[in-house]
């Protein structure tokens, strides 16, 4: 249940009211914007409400439980404060929103309906739709360790304990052919084996995309050509003469962390555990069952 104020509760009761939504987000690095779907430009706090971002909220999708609420809030993709580039380059993604309901015509009269942060974003040619999640979707996390066969740690953590910065897991390339929108030909790796970067992180040093990382989902060689194709294609053009740094990658098998980082001992799996096959063995006339461990 909200609490509201005295004079905010008497503006309610009163049968004709000057509401408002306010909603204030706060990106990831610190710089705070307020929109409001009033058409005047409303301050609160020394913080400035702008009307004219088109932002507009759906309905509040709530429940009891402790289920995940949602809203969208659709806006206009404006030069001057939610850019296309920065939605792409990810300024906008998990950012802390607050939704206020406002007397505009005062402001001290307010109400905080709700707080969350931005999910999904969907982008069209002029507009996006940005998603509000509630508190709740932290409780969708996964928190501690996951009992697998594979590894839990990320390549080059602190848990994982593999250096990344040693010359035999990192390459230096340049790309000199581009034969799609993710997949382009480079020089410099010649001295790797094929597959040794694949779902490795790809850094770029120059270029449109300078700063940003990338997953690698495949490092081919074909005949005397390396090939390298990202995960994802990046938020600008690759370009010939683009430069980037290679760190190995795994596939969190026991065999790859030991053959190829000699890492045993760091191994983050359950190699040994039962697959679904020993779950569902049955008995049968050949015998076998002795009751030792299943392999």
């Amino acid at each position: 249940m909200k609490s509201l104020s005295s004079d905010l509760q008497a503006h309610l009761d009163g049968g004709t009211t000057t509401l408002a939504w306010c909603w204030r987000l706060t990106r990831k690095d610190g710089v705070i914007f307020g929109f409001t779907d009033h058409d005047r430009m409303l301050v609160i706090d020394g913080q400035a409400y702008e009307p004219e971002s088109g932002l507009t909220a759906s309905e509040i999708r709530g429940s009891t439980d402790l289920s995940m609420d949602s809203q969208d809030a659709e806006g206009v993709l404006r030069s001057d404060r939610i850019t296309e580039t920065d939605i792409l380059d990810g300024l906008w993604d998990d950012a802390e929103v607050e939704a206020w309901r406002v007397n505009w015509s005062d402001t001290t009269q307010r109400v905080l309906m709700r707080r969350g942060s931005i999910g999904e974003i969907r982008r069209g040619r002029l507009a996006f739709v940005a998603e509000i999640r509630s508190m709740a979707h932290v409780l969708n996390q996964t928190v501690g360790r996951t009992f697998q066969a594979t590894c839990d740690a990320v390549c080059g953590d602190a848990r994982c304990g593999v250096d990344l910065e040693n010359p035999a897991f990192k390459g230096t390339c340049t790309v000199i052919g581009l034969t799609g929108d993710r997949t382009f030909t480079v020089s410099g790796l010649d001295g790797f084996a094929e597959g040794w970067f694949t779902l490795g992180i790809a850094g770029w040093s120059t270029g449109a995309n300078a700063g940003r990382r990338a997953e690698v989902r495949a490092h081919n060689l074909t005949g005397t050509d390396v090939a390298i194709t990202l995960l994802e294609a990046p938020v600008r053009a690759i370009a010939v003469g683009d430069t980037a740094i290679l760190r190995a990658g795994c596939d969190k098998r026991l065999a790859t962390c030991s053959a190829k980082f000699a890492n045993t001992a760091n191994f983050r799996g359950f190699p040994h555990m039962p697959g679904q096959d020993a779950m569902i063995r049955f008995a049968t006339k050949s015998g076998g069952h002795t009751g030792e461990v299943l392999s």
